[in-house]
This record gives structure tokens, sequence and C-alpha cells, in this order.
């Protein structure tokens, strides 16, 4: 495994029952790198996650994590990553900052007090109140926290602004930023695909169970449907538009204006607008949230024999 691969798995299965969580999975992740892990709800993407912490143990397949063997010694995988988890379990008893040392101290005691107080006053937790007081959104804010306050070289991050307000959610992805800018390699899953954008440079697309797609995220979006308007300067015949490859005309008005939809590159549309009296053209470029939409609709029309 080369040191610049922080994580990886080959053929990773596990069922729980007849269901098969996960089919093989194949993932790595370069250090460094921020990484998204999309997919909808029960695609497999925290299972995927528990198994590189030896959480739970797959049924095949291997996975390395910072060059270990999780299975062989995930107390060392553990103590070198931040790992927040859809749903943390806290101690009702506690007040939050007690339940942070409690954390730090099941580590070895490895979190700067300061630190802790700073990540605390950014996300606005009042560290002294007791847990079962808190609303989940500042539960959620006690478990990013855990995550962080080592300053891990790896964090595996489960859904890591669930619960949390539009402020706080911005908040988060700049944290995560900032980790990656003192060196740490962050993965993380969503199903939030704006997120992603925002941060993520390169994603992996998880469908029940399998990896579909790995690419870096605007090379994804590129690759997704566009939508552009064209206006001429005089009435045309734009029917030679209907014959490029991947582009479809979805209405004409009046000759002189033409809405379509593009898949893949323009320079096919480039071209042959060249060739038009064109006044005005502007096009939209799909988010990451259309594309990976598209992209599931796709495989479930082929899935169908559509």
């Amino acid at each position: 495994m080369s040191e610049s691969i922080v994580l990886m798995t080959q053929g990773l299965e596990k069922s729980y029952g007849k269901v098969r969580a996960l089919r093989g999975v194949d993932l790595e992740v370069q250090r460094g790198e921020i990484f998204g892990f999309l997919g909808p709800n029960g695609a497999g993407k925290t299972t995927t996650i528990r198994c590189l912490l030896d959480l739970i143990r797959p049924d095949g397949g291997t996975a390395r994590v910072l060059g270990i063997d999780p299975q062989a010694d995930a107390v060392a995988v553990q103590a070198r990553a931040g790992y927040l988890p859809g749903e943390l379990a806290l101690n009702d008893n506690l007040t939050a900052e007690r339940q942070l040392r409690f954390f730090a101290d099941m580590r070895g005691g490895t979190a700067n007090r300061a630190f802790v107080h700073q990540l605390a006053e950014r996300l606005d937790l009042d560290l002294k109140r007791p847990i079962k007081n808190l609303s989940k959104g500042n539960k959620q804010k006690v478990g990013v926290i855990q995550a962080l306050m080592h300053r891990p070289e790896l964090l595996l991050l489960d859904e890591p602004t669930g619960g949390l307000d539009p402020l706080m959610q911005q908040e988060v992805l700049s944290l995560i930023r900032e980790a990656k800018a003192e060196g740490a390699t962050v993965f993380f899953s969503s199903h939030i695909m704006s997120e992603v954008e925002t941060v993520a440079e390169r994603v992996a697309i998880i469908r029940q169970g399998r990896i579909v797609e790995v690419a870096e995220t605007a090379s994804l979006v590129d690759r997704g449907l566009r939508h552009a308007t064209v206006r001429f300067k005089e009435a045309v015949d734009s029917g030679v538009l209907d014959r490029l490859p991947g582009v479809q005309v979805l209405s004409r008005d009046n000759a002189l204006n033409v809405a379509l939809q593009i898949e893949g590159e323009m320079d096919e549309l480039i071209k042959a607008l060249g060739s038009f009296p064109v006044s005005y053209l502007e096009t939209a470029r799909p988010s990451l949230e259309e594309v990976f939409l598209a992209y599931y609709e796709a495989e479930q029309d082929h899935k169908e024999g559509i």
C-alpha cells in the first residue's frame, strides 16, 4: 500500500441476514484530500465506515486505514482517527465538557483543552450545560468537537452537519477545510449534495452496496446535463441543433429563442452556433445534486430495461 493512500478497501462485503449491505466495495483515498461518500440512506455508507474502524467485521474483502489492518489493530487506527458516527451515544448525566473529557480519556488524554474551548465557541456550544438539556443540534456539535479535538490525521465523518442550522453547517464545513489545510485527510458521507460539492475534491457514489462511480467532483458535474438558452438576432432554422450528439431541443419560441439540454461537452454545440447570428447564450451548470439524481434515474431505467 502506497504511503500516499490513507484509506483503501478491496472487495469489501457485508450482509445482515439476507440483506447484502456491501457488495465488493473498492475505495482508495489519497493523503490530504477531502473525499465525499455519496448515497441515499441505506446505500452502505455507514456500514463501510464502521468496517474501516473495526466496529463491525466485514464478511469478505480487506481494508487498510493509515497502513494498518483495522481487524489486526483497531486501537491504533482509532487513536489516529477522528470519528463522528451518524448517532453518537452520549451520557445524559454529564455536562458537555465532562463528556468531551471522557472521550479524550478514552484516547489517552490527547485533547487540547484550549482547542476544545475554541471549537465550542465557534460552534456556539455551552460546555457547562448537561447533555440531557441539549437539543439535537447541540448534541451534534459535541460529536463534531470530539472528532476534531485531538487533531487527528484522518477524519471519518458520517453526516457531519445533521441536525445543524445553516449557519452552523457552514461553520462545520469551514472546520473540515481547516483540518485539511493542517494536513488531515477527510472521508465523509452525506446525502446533502450541496455540502459535498462545496468541500470535496473527489467523490464516490454508492448504490445498494456497490460503488458505481468515483470521480473528481468538478469532472462529475461537468458530465451532467446542462441547460442552455440561445437567442438569435433574426429568425433562423435551427433544426441542425436537433441532430447534434448529446443535444436535445426542449422548446422553440418564434424561431428566435431555443431552450436546450446538453449532455457532456459543449464543443459541437458551440461550433454549430458559429454559423448562426447569435445575440445571447446562457448556460446553467448542473449542481452535484442534479447529477446524482440523474445518475440514479439512469441506473434505475437501465435496471428496468427502459
